[in-house]
């Protein structure tokens, strides 16, 4: 029973190997069904047809306790990427690789023709196409990883679009990750040297406030989007908090620090390497992969007052700062009270407030 081997049970073999006397063991009870199952949508299928026939059969046959081994399923997108072939005279296509091709571009970026390198033959264009080796447009993973490392791989194909729908490849897309790594890296190496040197000197304490909000409100939509499956925004959250350290000139080094820490730790399950590394050379306690995972303080993101965009007839003509307590009337002066607004608002009208986002008079 050892040797035989399927795909549609062998997970439940890893979740106890060592057992010798039982096509599953007791681990199995442990840690299945499994939580979440991803997959792409042409392997999800059938894979998940036949492992729940194997499941059902195991469970009539006393070997399992439960009848559906996934408790939930989740159908990646495809990666996509421009395709290149010639016909020969038998009427099959010989496929190229987009390096074996030059691709003559129109004025707005737009491919038009291509020849092939080794003849200065045209080739036709294919298309984009889901990655194949049969159509030689695939990336292979090693290439990618041993020119920007295995961290900027993970982060371009997980900022690349929302998981369930597909991506084109993108050269530079995966310089855009690249850079921003180098960012993360450098901003990370000045901060160690800014605090070794002293503690500051100065603090403004409003500054702070402000850090404390804008990097536990990011970390709210962050832990949202994880568990909303929203990869792809995650990373983008991980942007935002970036640029909030890269301003927080005078906010202090605890409140620094506290942010730094969120950041690499909202970014170790996407870039597990080079998190690790930083959180070690900032001498965070422990190592990052055992730290509590954040979550949002509700004092930070308690607020004093709350900036709203104003929009007349629906079109938008400003902002303003208001108590984040005010009533209707408070906000329906504070905008009178507005030179710039003040104009667009003749007469009384009708006044809809989006609470903490936005303010719609329609006059």
């Amino acid at each position: 029973m050892d040797t035989f081997v399927d795909s549609s049970w062998y997970f439940m073999r890893y979740c106890d190997p060592d057992c010798h006397t039982s096509m599953v063991g007791h681990g199995n009870r442990y840690w299945m069904p499994i939580d979440q199952y991803i997959g792409g949508i042409e392997h999800a299928v059938l894979h998940l047809l036949y492992a729940r026939f194997w499941t059902r059969a195991m469970r009539d046959e006393e070997l399992v306790d439960f009848s559906e081994p996934f408790k939930n399923l989740f159908t990646q997108g495809m990666l996509l990427r421009e395709s290149y072939y010639r016909k020969a005279q038998d009427g099959s296509r010989r496929w190229f690789y987009p390096s074996e091709v030059s691709v003559q571009y129109d004025e707005k970026g737009r491919p038009i023709s291509a020849t092939a390198i080794e003849d200065g033959l045209p080739v036709t264009l294919g298309g984009v196409e889901k990655m194949s080796k049969s159509k030689n447009n695939v990336v292979e993973p090693k290439d990618i990883i041993n020119r920007y490392g295995a961290d900027t791989a993970r982060l371009f194909t997980i900022f690349a679009g929302p998981p369930d729908q597909s991506t084109i490849w993108s050269d530079s897309g995966v310089e855009g990750a690249s850079r921003f790594l180098r960012r993360l890296w450098s901003f990370a190496a000045n901060e160690q040297k800014r605090w070794s040197e002293s503690e500051d000197q100065a603090i403004d304490a409003a500054e702070a406030s402000r850090v404390r909000f804008m990097t536990h409100n990011v970390l709210k939509q962050i832990n949202n989007d994880y568990d909303r499956l929203r990869y792809n925004t995650v990373v983008s959250g991980a942007m935002k908090l970036l640029k909030v350290l890269e301003s927080a000139h005078s906010a202090g080094r605890q409140v620094c620090r506290e942010s730094m820490s969120i950041l690499l730790q909202v970014l170790h399950p996407v870039t597990p390497h080079i998190s690790q590394i930083l959180w070690e050379a900032l001498e965070f306690p422990g190592e990052i992969y055992d730290s509590p995972w954040p979550t949002p303080d509700c004092d930070a993101l308690r607020q004093d007052e709350v900036k709203l965009m104003v929009q007349i007839n629906g079109r938008l003509r400003g902002e303003i700062m208001v108590p984040a307590d005010a009533d209707q009337d408070t906000i329906r002066a504070q905008a009178l009270s507005d030179s710039e607004l003040s104009k667009y608002l003749v007469g009384t009208g009708r006044m809809i407030v989006v609470p903490n986002r936005l303010v719609n008079f329609i006059v």
